[in-house]
């Protein structure tokens, strides 16, 4: 009898805690406990984070309106005759050529200053007598040409306007690989169009620019560029200027996976000199060079397989006057990493002749700091 008593009170313990543990799941907060939607809450929210925090952002609208207006459409037209058919090797990134009489296209270009200066590629408006400029409101404008330099395919324009909409400028040398960016511009007489991808390389040479003095050193990209987007913006996730587009990787004459920008540290150099100088000022280093392998590597016998092997100087240039070497392997220039020729290059195309750069080089192991003052280009 005694056990069977035991028996019925702890039966009625154990209904007592099932039916006070069903009524506290009634009960309680369940914000914690994982539902679908909770989950779908979730999912919701990250896919709307902001532009510029430190998950990735795929709502790109707050850089698009930042930037839309400070990306304008250009016409470019010039008489040619019959016979001239002749034309730029980026002719198919500005539009259609045609082939003699009435020669022209369509491109983009980026308001440098409230003032009315603007910045485009060279071959956009090169050989052209007649070029409009069309903002984003509708409101069309002459424009003349205030410089170019074909050796990097940049140009600078003027249009008699003021109040201009003006984008911040982002460090190209502080962008990276993986980056979220925008490319705005006017593919196909598309206005204000808006493409995204991420930076898939820096410091990138296409050999697209022709002439022995050259400067290519893009920001390469996937997001997509078409015929009209030359001469366009290229952002960041925080609608800041990174670069201006200029070339597509194509077989076909239109977008096939690649992009290229110039990088708007050097762009904002010539752009600079162009407007104060008229023309680029271009400072030299006075060095023959090529791009560190594996194989020049253990030719050299060093220990490095990145890094800008100088094969020669030139005859009393600023290099040899500096006491650079044939055989040194330049590997930064003011403390910035020198990966690539191309790398090296953009540096110093930054600089101004009678500028002073600290060339650090590896000299068959041993690192030394080389001052050396740039001689005019």
């Amino acid at each position: 009898m005694k056990n069977l008593f035991s028996l019925v009170f702890a039966g009625i313990i154990g209904g007592m805690i099932t039916l006070t543990g069903v009524y506290l799941l009634r009960t309680s907060p369940v914000e914690n406990t994982p539902t679908i939607e909770n989950y779908a809450q979730s999912v919701s929210n990250n896919l709307n984070v902001r532009a510029g925090s430190a998950t990735a952002p795929f709502d790109f609208a707050d850089a698009a309106e930042k930037a839309t207006p400070s990306v304008v459409h250009i016409t470019a037209t010039s008489g040619r005759s019959q016979q001239d058919n002749s034309g730029s090797p980026l002719d198919y990134l500005f539009g259609n050529p045609g082939e003699g009489g009435l020669r022209g296209g369509t491109g983009s270009g980026v308001i440098y200053s409230s003032d009315g200066y603007i910045i485009t590629n060279n071959h956009v408006i090169e050989g052209a007598n007649n070029i409009e400029v069309t903002l984003s409101d509708n409101r069309t404008y002459k424009a003349t040409v205030v410089g170019t330099e074909a050796q990097a395919d940049l140009a600078v324009l003027k249009i008699d306007a003021q109040r201009l909409p003006v984008l911040k400028k982002a460090d190209s040398e502080r962008a990276r690989i993986g980056e979220w960016v925008l490319a705005v511009g006017n593919p196909f007489d598309l206005n204000s169009t808006v493409t995204a991808g991420i930076i898939s390389a820096k410091g990138r040479d296409i050999g697209i620019i022709q002439g022995r003095t050259s400067i290519e050193s893009f920001i390469q990209t996937d997001a997509a560029v078409n015929p009209g987007n030359s001469g366009g913006a290229l952002i960041d996730a925080q609608g800041r200027l990174l670069g201006i587009n200029t070339a597509i990787a194509t077989q076909t004459g239109s977008y096939s996976g690649y992009s290229f920008a110039i990088p708007v540290n050097f762009m904002e150099k010539i752009a600079q000199d162009i407007i104060e100088f008229g023309s680029y000022q271009r400072g030299l280093l006075g060095v023959y060079i090529q791009s560190l392998n594996n194989d020049l590597a253990d030719e050299l016998g060093l220990n490095i397989t990145q890094g800008v092997v100088v094969t020669n100087t030139v005859e009393s240039g600023a290099a040899e006057y500096a006491g650079i070497l044939k055989n040194d392997v330049i590997i930064k220039v003011n403390g910035i990493t020198v990966n690539s020729s191309p790398k090296l290059q953009e540096l110093v195309g930054t600089k101004r002749q009678g500028e002073k750069v600290n060339i650090t080089i590896n000299r068959g192991g041993k690192i030394k700091e080389i001052p050396v003052t740039l001689k005019k280009g």
